[in-house]
């Protein structure tokens, strides 16, 4: 198996997770996310499986010295808190709160049509256009 069909694969494996569990759909997720009596606890049951299985996918693969499809394993270096994390945090967690949908959930949407998601999506891809605008240095004029 190359790294494309294993990330393929992952990939379907991780999607029909999100369908099955109704990560996708945003009125579950909004009624997670949204305390009081019609508070609806399932997805706790997703995010405790999620944690378990990293948990344990991070223990399996602890040791080796790189992964099966790659040369090496390509984890986050940065381990400092500032404001772009912070703004960034809050921003997805009030996306997700607003909307009732992360990109992964969205994906997912999207390719089943779902107009809801689809409206995500290009709010998303723009979001992400002016975030790089918005790094960019001006152009500096010399004569």
């Amino acid at each position: 198996m190359n790294k494309n069909l294993a990330a393929l694969l992952g990939g379907g494996i991780f999607g029909f997770g999100l369908v099955l569990s109704g990560m996708t759909n945003p009125d579950k997720v909004l009624a997670f996310l949204t305390l009081g009596p019609a508070w609806d606890m399932s997805l706790i049951f997703v995010l405790g499986g999620a944690v378990t299985v990293a948990f344990i996918g991070y223990r399996l693969v602890g040791g080796r010295a790189a992964p099966l499809f790659d040369n090496a394993f390509h984890a986050p270096t940065a381990n400092d808190i500032d404001k772009d994390l912070v703004f960034g945090a809050v921003l997805f967690g009030l996306g997700w709160g607003v909307a009732g949908y992360c990109p992964g959930p969205a994906i997912v949407g999207a390719i089943t049509l779902d107009p809801r998601a689809m409206v995500f999506i290009v709010g998303f891809i723009l979001g992400m256009g002016l975030y790089q605008l918005s790094r960019q240095q001006p152009a500096k004029l010399t004569a």
